[in-house]
């Protein structure tokens, strides 16, 4: 699927590459549509997996969310072809596969969710942080900075990134200023 796109892979090609025949694939799959979301479903799953720092007694939300920022470019890092499916041609799919992606990618959004909601309420994170918006902002610039790896054809190590992309999500642009009205206009 990487090199031919979602639309322009075929089963028997996938079949051929994973070294086993056509008829095996179809035991396991029932389409390329269901190898695209199985695809997604077990990497998801390792990265929530990965990125688990939110048990026990005393949660620590910013390492938290270093280790998501981690385990996200730890795992698409070490394979430029699942990540150009899951960031590419997972968007390209049909509308019907588009509500199992949503279902699929809602632990990771709780994950994200539950950081911020843990950051907030401990004061790691400020008080009047809207939640909704933080969580889009967190997910927003993890996945456009594995798309940016890819779309320079993956050139550099993704996991370099991780202590800028924390730090400009923990510190933001402005750092410790206050600013006021005049700073909107």
């Amino acid at each position: 699927m990487a090199e031919s796109g979602y639309h322009g892979a075929q089963v028997a090609r996938i079949a051929r590459v994973a070294g086993v025949a056509d008829g095996t694939v179809y035991l396991y799959f029932k389409n390329k549509e269901d190898i695209l979301v199985s695809i997604l479903r077990e990497t998801i799953g390792e990265i929530v997996t990965l990125s688990t720092l939110l048990e026990g007694d005393h949660p620590e939300p910013l390492k938290a969310l270093h280790k998501l920022i981690d385990a996200h470019f730890q795992t698409l890092g070490q394979n430029p072809a699942l990540a150009t499916v899951l960031q590419v041609h997972i968007r390209q799919a049909d509308p019907g596969i588009r509500a199992q992606v949503a279902e699929i990618m809602r632990p990771y959004q709780q994950t994200i969710a539950r950081i911020v909601e843990m950051g907030v309420s401990c004061g790691e994170m400020r008080k009047k942080l809207d939640l909704r918006i933080a969580r889009r902002m967190i997910f927003g610039t993890i996945d456009e900075t594995v798309n940016a790896w890819i779309f320079t054809g993956a050139k550099y190590d993704l996991t370099a990134l991780v202590d800028p992309v924390f730090d400009v999500l923990v510190t933001g642009l402005a750092g410790n200023r206050e600013y006021d009205q005049e700073d909107r206009e």
